[in-house]
């Protein structure tokens, strides 16, 4: 819990829980549907795995987060109080996407981005069958250039390593380009026939993959 501003507006009240570094982050990864450690460590690469248990004890101890132990599974879940926080993460979202610029070299991460994706497939969308798309990011580092996600009986897994599995279509792109697509800064379509995304495969899967992909809760579409 942060330091105690001692004023009784409810904002301050609020901010002596959330002003500490990671924990509306933390937040955000339980809105977007992660319960587990390790999932949540996934989308929050950079906090070290005790500061990740310290902001989950102390955001149960709140009453925003409820422990459940189911063997040897321990999921972590939103209480009523926590759940009633989406709209302040997907306001956040808004502003920030609106309002704070172009992003720095330093925020683009592929690995993110893949996890991001991989958690907002449309299986309505997809082809009812075994799907992989294969991802080319142009000028990444060698180690994080190609990206896997395999799509199949409702379920997606993100994969550094080839598969094994043959590719159903591919995208190459910049990392900044993809990102600016994800984020909704640049149109799909403009950007295939700007060249800044080439994408291989059959013409059916290749018209129907941006529909694959449902807009993240907080990655907040600019206006135009």
């Amino acid at each position: 819990m942060g330091s105690p501003y001692h004023q009784f507006c409810p904002v301050a009240k609020a901010m002596e829980l959330f002003d500490e570094r990671w924990t509306l982050l933390l937040v955000r990864e339980l809105v977007l549907g992660s319960e587990r450690f390790n999932d949540l460590r996934r989308g929050l690469p950079r906090m070290s795995p005790s500061l990740l248990s310290t902001r989950l004890h102390q955001l149960t101890v709140a009453g925003i987060v409820q422990r459940i132990a189911e063997g040897s599974e321990v999921r972590y879940v939103l209480t009523p109080a926590g759940r009633d926080l989406e709209p302040v993460v997907v306001a956040l979202g808004t502003w920030g996407s609106r309002w704070t610029g172009r992003l720095g070299d330093g925020d683009l991460d592929p690995k993110l981005l893949m996890w991001d994706m991989h958690r907002n497939v449309d299986h309505s969308a997809v082809p009812d069958t075994r799907v992989i798309v294969h991802f080319v990011f142009t000028g990444a580092p060698r180690g994080s250039r190609r990206w896997w996600l395999v799509i199949d009986s409702g379920e997606v897994d993100v994969c550094d390593v080839d598969p094994g599995f043959e590719v159903s279509v591919t995208v190459t792109s910049g990392l900044r380009e993809l990102t600016e697509i994800w984020r909704g800064e640049r149109d799909w379509p403009d950007a295939v026939r700007g060249g800044a995304v080439a994408v291989e495969g059959p013409v059916e899967l290749r018209r129907s993959l941006p529909d694959w992909f449902v807009p993240s809760l907080v990655g907040a579409r600019r206006e135009r």
